[in-house]
C-alpha cells in the first residue's frame, strides 16, 4: 500500500494523466482520499461522499479565493463574481439571476433550441462526416445562450468565437495569459454595452432581467446591479452556459460510439434519453475539478487539512467511486441512481442545470432521428485541456443514416 501512495500522482495541468485519469483517481480513491500535491501546494478530495459533504459546508469549504486552481490565492479575489462568493453574498446575487431562468422562459426555449440544433444538423445532410463538436456541439449552447440573453444574431458567432477562446490556455500558466484575457476584455466591452443599451431600451430578454432586477445589500438598502456587475453576470452565464453542454454531447458522441447497443436502444426509444444525459453527466463529468480554500482545520480519514489551504473536489472521480455507484466505470443508459455532483452540489449547484438538461436531451433527440448510428474519427479527434474543464474539442463523425 504505501509503495502505491508513494508513486501515486495527480494534478490537473498534466495533459497525459487528464486524457485518462480514471485509473488515479481509483488509486487516490482507495490509497490516498485525502490527496496532498506539495508542488502545486493543493490537497484534493476524490470520494463521492467527500465531495458532497465539501461541497453543502461552504463556510469551511470557500469560493471566495477561487475556484480554479491556477487563479486561487491567500487573497479573496472580490470582483462580485458570483462563482467566488459565498453566502450570504452568494445567495442575494444567486436568487436575482435565478429569476432570468424563469419558467416560462425556460418552456418557451425548448422549441427554439429544437428548431437550433435541427437546422445544425440539417446543414450537415449530405456531407457524410463532419465535426460533431464545433459544427454541432459548441454551436447550439452557444446559440442558446446568446438567444436567451439577447445578444443579436448578427453578434453571436463574434461572441462563440469570444467564449472559445476564453478557455485558450498555454503551458505553465493554463487559462491565465494574454489570448484569453484580450477574448475577456473584448467579451466585456460588449456586454457591457448591451446592457446599457438595454437601459434605454427595455427588451424582452435575460441582459434586461439582469439590468433591471433589484438586489437587497447587507445593510438592508435596495438597489438594481451595475452595468459592470450586470456584464460579469452575463459573461458567466455565456461562458459556463456553453462550455457545459459542448462538452456533454461531445462526450455523448465518443461514449455512445464505444456502446452502439446503447445508442440503438436511444435511437428507437427517446423516452431512455432523460436518464442517459444523467448518465453521461455522471460518467464523464464536462467540469471534473472545483477548487475551495478550507476556513478552519479539517480531518478526514485520518490526514488533517490546515485552515487555509487549497482543495480540490474531484466531481469527475466522485461519478465513478464504486461506494455510491456500483460497478462505477461502466456505462449504463439504465443505471437507477438519485443524483451526482457533475453540476456541483449545494448553494453552488450549477444554476443552469435545467437548461444544459434540456439542450443534452434536445440535441441527443435530433441527432439520434438523423443518424442512429456513427462512427468516431478517433485519430481526428481533439481533447479540450484546461485545470477544470474536460471534454472533447473536435470530434470527427461518420454519420450512418439508417
Amino acid at each position: 500500500m504505501s509503495d502505491t501512495v508513494n508513486e501515486l500522482y495527480w494534478d490537473p495541468f498534466d495533459v497525459d494523466i487528464d486524457a485518462h485519469p480514471y485509473g488515479v483517481w481509483r488509486q487516490m480513491r482507495d490509497a490516498a482520499p485525502v490527496y496532498r500535491n506539495d508542488r502545486f501546494d493543493f490537497y484534493a478530495l476524490s470520494r463521492f461522499a467527500d465531495v458532497e459533504a465539501a461541497s453543502k459546508s461552504p463556510k469551511v469549504f470557500s469560493s471566495s479565493h477561487g475556484t480554479v486552481l491556477e487563479i486561487m490565492s491567500e487573497r479573496p479575489l472580490g470582483g462580485g463574481q458570483m462563482i467566488f462568493l459565498d453566502p450570504p453574498d452568494h445567495t442575494r446575487l444567486r436568487n436575482l439571476v435565478s429569476r432570468a431562468f424563469t419558467p416560462r422562459r425556460m418552456s418557451l426555449l425548448e422549441d427554439e433550441i429544437r428548431t437550433i440544433a435541427a437546422g445544425l444538423l440539417d446543414a450537415q445532410a449530405g456531407q457524410g462526416s463532419f465535426d460533431y463538436v464545433q459544427d454541432f456541439a459548441a454551436i447550439l449552447p452557444s446559440m442558446v445562450i446568446s438567444s436567451l440573453l439577447g445578444v443579436p444574431s448578427a453578434d453571436q458567432a463574434r461572441v462563440h468565437e469570444l467564449i472559445d477562446t476564453l478557455f485558450h490556455i498555454e503551458p505553465g500558466v493554463g487559462m491565465i495569459n494574454d489570448i484569453s484575457f484580450t477574448a475577456r476584455i473584448e467579451l466585456y466591452e460588449y456586454l457591457h454595452a448591451e446592457l446599457e443599451s438595454r437601459l434605454a431600451h427595455p427588451r424582452d430578454d435575460m441582459l434586461t432581467d439582469l439590468v433591471s432586477s433589484e438586489i437587497t445589500d447587507v445593510d438592508g438598502s435596495v438597489r438594481r446591479l451595475s452595468a459592470p456587475e450586470s456584464a460579469e453576470f452575463a459573461i458567466l452565464l455565456i461562458g459556463a452556459g456553453t462550455e457545459t453542454v459542448a462538452r456533454l454531447l461531445g462526450f455523448a458522441a465518443v461514449v455512445l460510439d464505444e456502446h452502439p447497443d446503447q445508442r440503438a436502444e436511444l435511437a428507437a426509444d427517446a423516452s431512455l434519453i432523460p436518464n442517459a444525459v444523467e448518465e453521461l453527466l455522471r460518467y464523464e463529468a464536462p467540469s471534473p475539478v472545483q477548487g475551495r480554500w478550507t476556513t478552519a482545520p479539517v480531518e478526514l480519514h485520518g490526514t488533517t487539512i490546515p485552515a487555509e489551504s487549497k482543495v480540490l473536489l474531484l466531481t469527475g472521480s466522485a461519478g465513478r467511486d464504486e461506494r455510491k455507484y456500483p460497478d462505477g466505470d461502466r456505462f449504463d443508459i439504465h443505471r437507477a441512481f438519485d443524483h451526482h455532483v457533475s453540476f456541483g452540489y449545494g448553494v453552488h449547484f450549477c444554476l443552469g442545470a435545467a437548461l444544459a438538461r434540456m439542450e443534452g436531451r434536445i440535441g441527443l433527440e435530433e441527432t439520434l432521428t438523423r443518424y442512429p448510428s456513427w462512427r468516431v474519427d478517433h485519430a481526428g479527434a481533439r481533447r479540450l485541456h484546461t485545470s477544470t474543464v474536460r471534454g472533447w474539442t473536435n470530434v470527427p463523425v461518420t454519420a450512418m443514416r439508417h
